[in-house]
């Protein structure tokens, strides 16, 4: 199986960065200075560090990201929310876990525990990709303890993106050789790059998420690729109690010959079962929108929480 090939099958920015992740460059910057950090005795998955007051907000970064990617998203709602920032075990150059066996059931579990045993009520959850789809799941465990949810260009099953009738039990064995194959970490810098570059413009952002790539360990990344590829939500988040605002992004993929309907259609068709949701689409940003497209993403996210009466000192 051609990486390239493999990457293309499913059409979508998101998995693209999971394939970066040789160590030849320096390890990433740490996140910014927050009010405190918690301890990760309970959660040996992620660390949190917590800023601003305010009702909570849980913020999940993508894959190979630490939580410093939301710093900006921080800085716009640190005065009217507590951000709860989430960096996970084995990316952007945090120590992995021993057991990397189903990592994300881990990390889903830990995040949940994490909201009961610091008396969060309902946090707000905003998470890109794989923290979008970290949101998701552990609304349809636990729907009572979540506030309503910002889904950054993520979808409840990734494997489906071409092929709407995939099941879990089709999507395993090419999730099984992709494992295998970004366990290795032999991806050369300059395509490290060159997909984050696809990711997003910005160039400084562009070197700043390849270092967290390279700097991310191989086997957490791949665990949790084929975490993503083998679990489908779509009939579960009808579970899911929460208002929902999802964001996507198609730009990136016009040169295979997608448009924004089409797009929104994919977006559509998967959430379909989620009862309160809203999809928008943004017109030029990449996969990275709080990056690539920051005032719509923050309007869009804006009105929703306004809408649901969120917006508390």
């Amino acid at each position: 199986m051609k990486l390239a090939t493999s990457l293309r099958s499913v059409s979508a920015a998101f998995l693209l960065l999971s394939t970066s992740f040789p160590a030849t460059l320096s390890a990433a910057p740490a996140p910014s200075a927050t009010v405190k950090a918690e301890a990760p005795a309970s959660h040996p998955a992620f660390t949190v560090q917590v800023v601003g007051k305010g009702r909570p907000m849980l913020l999940i970064p993508g894959l190979t990201c630490p939580g410093a990617v939301w710093d900006e998203t921080v800085a716009h709602y640190q005065k009217q929310y507590q951000c709860h920032v989430v960096s996970l075990a084995g990316f952007g150059g945090t120590a992995p876990l021993a057991n990397r066996e189903q990592f994300l059931q881990q990390v889903r579990d830990q995040l949940l525990a994490y909201i009961k045993t610091q008396k969060l009520n309902r946090p707000i959850v905003v998470g890109h990709s794989l923290g979008g789809f970290l949101g998701l799941w552990m609304s349809t465990v636990q729907p009572e303890a979540i506030g309503p949810l910002v889904i950054v260009d993520s979808l409840p099953f990734m494997a489906a993106v071409q092929n709407p009738a995939m099941t879990v039990e089709q999507a395993k064995p090419m999730a099984e050789g992709m494992r295998q194959q970004m366990s290795r970490g032999s991806m050369p810098v300059a395509l490290a790059r060159q997909t984050s570059a696809s990711m997003m413009t910005d160039t400084a952002r562009i070197s700043q998420a390849t270092r967290w790539s390279v700097a991310s360990d191989p086997t957490t990344v791949a665990q949790a690729y084929y975490d993503l590829m083998t679990n489908d939500l779509r009939h579960d988040i009808a579970r899911v109690q929460q208002p929902t605002l999802v964001l996507g992004a198609w730009a990136a993929y016009k040169q295979y010959g997608s448009t924004k309907e089409g797009t929104r259609a994919i977006f559509e068709q998967q959430y379909a079962k989620l009862p309160q949701h809203h999809v928008e689409m943004s017109e030029a940003g990449k996969h990275f929108l709080m990056w690539d497209d920051t005032q719509w993403f923050f309007a869009q996210t804006d009105a929703f929480l306004k809408q649901n009466s969120l917006a508390r000192k």
